[in-house]
């Protein structure tokens, strides 16, 4: 048993390989298919209309958790958060076996394993499908907190929020599982929701709210109309963790609308004249753990370190400005309110900005690291070198250097959701590079080869040729284009604030992972940002002796090194 239970995980996935022609080409669809389902078939709207209950009723569910949280012996209620996970299996694996844990021992605190956990959005990498959600979701949260009794629906309560990778599909999983009248078990957890979004009442103060912004960034009527009744329907002077699957404090630089959709919620909540408030934002989306305040100590806080590849931190803005219902609320970068917001970016920062750009020169092994990427590169070059052997004139170098450009210049627009001056010059610079590389080696080969076989007198065939400019052009595009594109991705990302996504996914790091664990106590809350900077490689996992079937609080496997977390930071709201 113990011999085909490591069989099998050895086989799971690993990091996924966001560069790959292949992933790249099915992305592509996904995307244009999701847009058209959540343009013209939105799923949201099709369960509200299957799903008519009143007012009532929607408040009622909101409360149902209440009772399967039992405030410990101090008289607090703790929750988990978690987001951005079901990528490399490895790391998702740690990650969930440290959520899984009865207690976690940490730094010297003692942090008592939530009582609900929160997935807050991408809970599979790289798009929906059946086994994504078995093989990078419910396999390793089910051998990190093994399934009590797979007859029963008791146990601890898992809400999740759809991210843009969820919706791929139209959201067609995310929703069979979620939200199916049969409780899904992933392991020892139980999915107790029945729409994308949701709010839960958590303590006598304490309520979550968890918004569903679908890839157009936006909110349907009838989940506008949900938290109209909810906040209508909630206890004056009553306190809200908004959530959601986009920081939208951090792309507000961008065309993203994810910030409106937030600044929406807020609306709905503060137009209720019930005395309701926000001290804290939530949110994945973004690989890694950083926090911003406001003046009034509102906590913006992002955390997707679930198992998804790193993102950065460097080029994260020290202060921030966002519309709240109109008015500017000013953000920084900071230790705490009481601070007077001293810029202090790497203690709200993991990993710490320093590292983030220390991190960034692996991008200069982008065409080992990317090794089928660099096979298209190298084809592109051999046809571009084939076009100039052909006809050798400036029309052929205008056509390649136009070709180039637009694609790059594309790509990078929509990449960065911008067109402002620093993307257009710096792309074209790079494909400018491109261009110069494949017409210098181009034209150096048709003379090399001309000189060494056709004035030879060696015979020398077409086919000849196509073969022996495709090693030479080919070589030259896997080499020294595919790492044109690194250094790109490098200089960009470091000096520019662009192509963080993809400098980072080029190296598909999964360590530095974290998650939320909050601690609610009357009318505080306290915030526990935990983080792992290692995690073990696959052959760093053994099958655990102590697991015996139907026993939580032992994991199916267990790494040969313990399992180093520690305390980011705590924040006290």
């Amino acid at each position: 048993m113990t011999d085909t239970l490591l069989s099998n995980y050895k086989k799971y996935p690993r990091m996924a390989r966001w560069f790959s022609p292949w992933l790249l080409a099915r992305l592509l669809n996904n995307v244009i298919l999701s847009s058209i389902f959540g343009q013209y078939a939105d799923r949201r709207l099709m369960i509200a209309a299957l799903d008519t209950v009143g007012p009532e009723t929607h408040l009622a569910r909101a409360k149902e958790i209440r009772p399967l949280l039992k405030p410990d012996a101090d008289g607090a209620v703790w929750i988990d958060w978690v987001a951005d996970l079901g990528d490399g299996f490895d790391s998702t694996y740690a990650v969930a076996s440290l959520l899984a844990r009865k207690q976690l021992v940490v730094d010297g605190q003692t942090l008592p394993r939530g009582q609900a956990l929160i997935m807050g959005g991408d809970e599979v990498y790289p798009a929906a499908s059946a086994q994504a959600y078995q093989n990078q979701l419910r396999q390793p949260y089910a051998w990190a907190f093994p399934d009590h009794d797979k007859k029963s629906d008791d146990g601890v309560p898992v809400y999740a929020i759809p991210g843009n990778h969820d919706w791929y599909d139209g959201l067609v999983l995310f929703l069979a599982f979620f939200c199916s009248e049969k409780r899904w078990h992933l392991g020892n957890w139980r999915a107790h929701q029945r729409r994308s979004y949701f709010a839960l009442q958590l303590t006598d103060e304490w309520w979550l709210w968890a918004t569903d912004i679908q890839l157009q960034d936006d909110m349907d009527a009838p989940q506008a109309s949900y938290f109209n009744t909810i906040a209508r329907g909630m206890p004056p002077n009553s306190k809200i963790i908004l959530c959601s699957a986009e920081p939208g404090w951090l792309y507000t630089h961008t065309n993203s609308k994810s910030w409106s959709i937030m600044d929406y919620a807020i609306g709905i909540a503060e137009a209720a004249d019930r005395n309701l408030t926000i001290p804290v934002l939530l949110s994945g989306d973004t690989h890694h753990y950083s926090r911003y305040s406001a003046e009034d100590g509102k906590q913006f806080i992002t955390s997707g370190g679930g198992g998804a590849f790193l993102h950065p931190t460097h080029h994260l803005a020290d202060k921030v400005t966002v519309k709240w219902t109109g008015q500017n609320k000013h953000l920084s970068l900071t230790t705490s309110p009481e601070a007077g917001h001293a810029e202090v970016p790497d203690a709200v920062c993991y990993p710490r900005k320093s590292d983030s750009v220390q991190m960034l020169w692996r991008n200069l092994l982008f065409a080992f690291k990317n090794w089928d990427f660099s096979l298209l590169m190298g084809g592109i070059y051999w046809v571009f070198g084939v076009a100039i052997g052909l006809r050798n004139q400036w029309d052929t170098y205008a056509v390649i250097a136009a070709i180039f450009a637009t694609a790059i210049m594309r790509y990078t627009c929509v990449q960065e959701k911008s067109t402002r001056t620093t993307v257009l010059v710096t792309s074209a610079l790079h494909a400018a590079a491109h261009v110069v590389t494949v017409l210098y080696f181009a034209t150096f080969f048709a003379q090399w080869n001309a000189t060494h076989f056709v004035l030879s007198g060696e015979w020398y065939s077409v086919w000849k040729w196509l073969g022996l400019l495709l090693l030479e052009m080919g070589a030259v595009g896997f080499f020294i284009g595919s790492t044109i594109f690194g250094l790109n991705l490098l200089i960009t990302c470091a000096f520019f604030r662009m192509n963080y996504n993809d400098a980072f996914s080029a190296f598909r790091m999964g360590r530095y992972n974290n998650f939320l664990r909050l601690k609610i106590k009357g009318g505080s809350l306290e915030i526990f940002a935990v983080g792992l900077t290692e995690v073990p490689k696959r052959k760093d996992w053994a099958p655990n002796p102590r697991a015996t079937r139907g026993n939580p609080e032992e994991p199916v496997f267990i790494p040969t090194k313990p399992l180093t977390p520690h305390i980011i930071e705590k924040v006290t709201v």
